[in-house]
């Protein structure tokens, strides 16, 4: 798609500047045949005049056909007049004077995206490291994308790279392993800063890959492990201790209401009474009477 609107917008500027080339030849050439009319007149031969008004109506067509521009909306073109900044023309035709006016770029606005890595680049924790991010930028003001910076690609690459390796410089591996996104942003608005004077707008930095050692990735992960087996056991314990201590105050109000006691044990029959085979035999405490009946009863069963 953008070939084909380029070579569109292309031929479309070669198709009016044949035209201009053209018509401007053929005017010219009209005074050629008059300045031949005049030497065979003065000197008896139209060639000492005509072969060198050729060669002028040729230099002079094409820069007359060079004059016609046409930009297609994503791009701007800054203008110089004598050296100096006149202005920046956006899409569209316009004409552009020979001689006085001259084009010291043309940019192109829309977003662009470019890989960065930092290489072989140490962790505040001394761990060699790998990070590759996209970063996305667009021009905002030609003017200083053209004269402020040589190459303002170059320039952004550059910053980039750098505020990439001191951020990691400044962080220990873990923190940039679990980060990604603040890292990201803190990235964007350092690179942008400094972008913004060469008139690029950073729109966005993605951490896009970390490379590090394997053995270090495999003893991290034995680490989170064991920190997470910690924790797990940590929480049993916590839960254990609030377990005991409800059970602690349950049996202080029981003890402090003979009534509560009851209560509970005559609960807890209940509960044992709801399982499948089971027989519950209550007798006053220190009957013998009762007492034998429950063994006879429990030999009985067995």
């Amino acid at each position: 798609m953008y070939r084909q609107s380029m070579s569109s917008t292309n031929s479309v500027q070669s198709f009016i500047r044949g035209l201009a080339f053209t018509v401007a030849f053929l005017v010219l050439g009209l005074i050629t045949l008059v300045l031949s009319g005049i030497s065979t007149t003065l000197f008896g031969s139209a060639t000492i005049l005509v072969l060198p008004s050729l060669l002028f109506n040729v230099w002079l067509s094409s820069i007359l056909s060079g004059m016609f521009y046409i930009l297609p909306e994503y791009e701007n073109m800054v203008l110089l007049r004598l050296g100096k900044f006149d202005s920046v023309k956006g899409a569209g035709f316009f004409i552009i004077p020979p001689f006085i006016y001259s084009i010291a770029s043309i940019i192109d606005s829309r977003i662009e995206t470019k890989e960065v890595q930092a290489t072989a680049t140490l962790t505040k924790d001394n761990v060699p490291t790998k990070v590759t991010a996209a970063i996305e930028f667009q021009v905002e003001d030609a003017k200083k994308a053209v004269l402020a910076v040589q190459n303002y690609r170059l320039s952004v690459e550059w910053l980039a790279t750098e505020a990439l390796k001191n951020t990691i410089g400044s962080l220990d591996l873990k923190d940039l392993l679990s980060e990604r996104e603040q890292i990201a942003v803190s990235l964007k608005n350092q690179i942008d800063e400094e972008a913004s004077k060469y008139g690029v707008d950073v729109r966005a930095v993605r951490i896009t890959d970390i490379d590090t050692p394997q053995t270090l990735v495999e003893e991290l992960a034995v680490i989170a492990r064991a920190r997470r087996a910690s924790e797990a056991k940590q929480i049993q314990a916590d839960a254990e201790i609030n377990v005991a201590k409800k059970i602690a105050e349950a049996s202080q109000i029981l003890n402090s209401t003979p009534a509560g006691m009851k209560l509970r044990e005559l609960q807890t029959l209940a509960e044992l009474g709801k399982e499948e085979s089971s027989m519950i035999i209550i007798y006053p405490y220190g009957d013998t009477t009762g007492k034998d009946i429950a063994s006879a009863t429990a030999g009985a069963n067995k």
